[in-house]
């Protein structure tokens, strides 16, 4: 593959290690910046970059304290003759958190970036500048893309544990210099409380870092946003950011289990039992920690297109925001579904307008595994599958107007990816096997945990005819991190030939199994 080389990039990793080093704060672990910390603002959770394409992206930071943000960027690690970008002023009504968009970038190029904090009265009094770096997507096909994705972070109450190496999967993955990261939802567990000790089934104990915020289910904003701040308390996925852009959805975890509109909660843990005050708090922290475009804009939504240069636009879908409630998912007709209405028009009139060779639909949940939702104890549906192999019903009807309109429009090269369940899979669908007949075959590849609880693997459903060609799981429950089944994808398109190749890898990059699609064809 044509892949553009990265210069500095370890010499980005230094700066920004450096800069973390020399900010490192008590209040990072608090619930509230000490306004009264002499000195000057400081950076201690990092920097991120998001939703970068040929020609603009996102710069992302927190502050110990009110701050102006600026952004410098250069083509250069030196930073000789920068471009300076003002951005906002960081106060409580964030969090002590802003973004700075960055427009007008060159294609294809490396953008170093570093980000400084300055004091609001004296804007001659800067903090340390906290360096990061990430590649504008090239508006040449030869370069190629490659991008590593995967989901569910600190799940099942296993947490940051300095002795196992903290997230180290975070590391494996920027060996391979991806152009981004997909997180495939999860990047949470707002619902699942951090203990600083977990009997491990061989003697051994698992150690946690812990902050209060942690303690317990969150329900307040303030939770909510320890929450998000507790993850970055890991080196490893720091590290990360400073140096990979990413691409971030969300699913049920940064809210509650299963969530959907309206629930209200029967859960005693929880003194707040209506989820859509939940949700709205949970949005706006989400909205605070992560570098998202169209969090910017009026209607706020999560659900967007990504373009990276001519091989690939990515289809951000939000399965949690507009489904319908959770049940037996049996029913004849389902107008909501689980995207909704609105969401189903935007994503197949985006399909239909993309001319990019592969188009990655990044979906929160798995399409033909049945994913079950037994919180209230009855047997409902969590995702679309729900076990009947006939005819659509329920959730699947959605999806079967979905594939049915890719196949009539002769849109080529779609490819599902997913993570959501706690394992790795590859499964192939085709209408030769499936009851509803009237789509082009396509693949979905799944992936995760990044680190939490790892799981045996959900059973399929007949319906859209899936083949199960490579399964990795654990046959029983809630396999810490320790015992291994981690997983991450990787997705390799080559600028020559136009081929994606995806292999799933586990949690020190080794290579479980390896898919090579071909571009051009319907569906896939």
């Amino acid at each position: 593959m044509s892949h553009r080389p990265f210069p500095g990039r370890r010499s980005v990793l230094r700066g920004s290690l450096a800069a973390s080093a020399a900010l490192t704060l008590p209040a990072a672990v608090g619930a509230v910046p000490a306004f009264a910390l002499s000195g000057r603002p400081g950076a201690g959770w990092g920097v991120q970059a998001g939703d970068v394409t040929c020609d603009s992206g996102l710069v992302w930071v927190r502050s110990d304290r009110p701050a102006r943000m600026i952004v410098e960027t250069s083509a250069t690690e030196s930073f000789r003759n920068p471009r300076r970008w003002r951005g906002p002023l960081l106060g409580a009504d964030t969090d002590f958190t802003g973004t700075t968009p960055l427009r007008g970038l060159p294609a294809g190029e490396q953008i170093h970036y570093r980000v400084l904090l300055a004091d609001p009265d004296d804007p001659r009094r800067t903090g340390e500048p906290v360096t990061g770096t990430f590649r504008t997507a090239s508006a040449k096909r030869r370069d190629g893309v490659r991008f590593v994705w995967s989901g569910d972070l600190a799940g099942q109450g296993w947490g940051i544990n300095p002795e196992f190496g903290g997230y180290r999967i975070y590391d494996a993955m920027a060996k391979l210099d991806p152009d981004f990261f997909l997180c495939s939802g999860d990047n949470i567990y707002a619902d699942g409380p951090i203990s600083e000790t977990v009997a491990l089934p061989d003697g051994r104990t698992w150690r946690n870092v812990t902050t209060e915020e942690k303690a317990k289910v969150a329900e307040t904003l303030a939770e909510f946003r320890g929450n998000f701040r507790y993850n970055l308390l890991d080196e490893n996925l720091k590290r990360f950011n400073a140096q990979v852009p990413s691409i971030i959805q969300w699913d049920d975890h940064e809210v509650t289990n299963n969530w959907y509109p309206g629930e209200i909660l029967a859960d005693a843990r929880y003194t707040e039992k209506s989820v859509d005050v939940l949700a709205a708090r949970a949005r706006q922290a989400f909205s605070e920690y992560f570098p998202i475009s169209t969090l910017r804009r009026p209607d706020g939504r999560v659900y967007r297109v990504q373009k990276y240069g001519p091989l690939l636009d990515v289809f951000v879908l939000d399965m949690r925001t507009y489904r319908n409630a959770n049940s037996t998912d049996d029913q004849a007709t389902d107008p909501q579904g689980i995207l909704g209405r609105e969401q189903l028009e935007w994503l197949k009139r985006e399909l239909a307008r993309s001319r990019a060779v592969w188009k990655v639909i990044a979906s929160d949940m798995p399409l033909g595994l049945v994913v079950p939702d037994t919180g209230d104890g009855k047997p409902n549906i969590e995702a679309v599958a729900q076990g009947d192999p006939g005819a659509p019903l329920g959730r699947e009807l959605q999806i079967a107007e979905l594939l049915r309109y890719i196949k009539h429009r002769r849109i080529t090269g779609t490819v599902w990816l997913t993570a959501d369940v706690h394992y790795t899979s590859a499964q192939h669908y085709d209408p030769s096997r499936a009851a509803f007949k009237d789509f082009a075959p396509f693949w979905e590849f799944v992936s995760g945990p990044l680190n939490a609880g790892a799981f045996p693997a959900n059973t399929l459903d007949g319906t859209f005819g899936p083949d199960r060609v490579f399964l990795k799981a654990p046959t029983t429950a809630n396999v810490s991190p320790a015992g291994g089944y981690q997983f991450f994808g990787e997705v390799d398109i080559d600028g020559d030939s136009g081929e994606l190749t995806v292999r799933l890898r586990e949690q020190d990059g080794t290579v479980l199994f390896t898919q090579v699609l071909q571009p051009g064809r319907v569906g896939q």
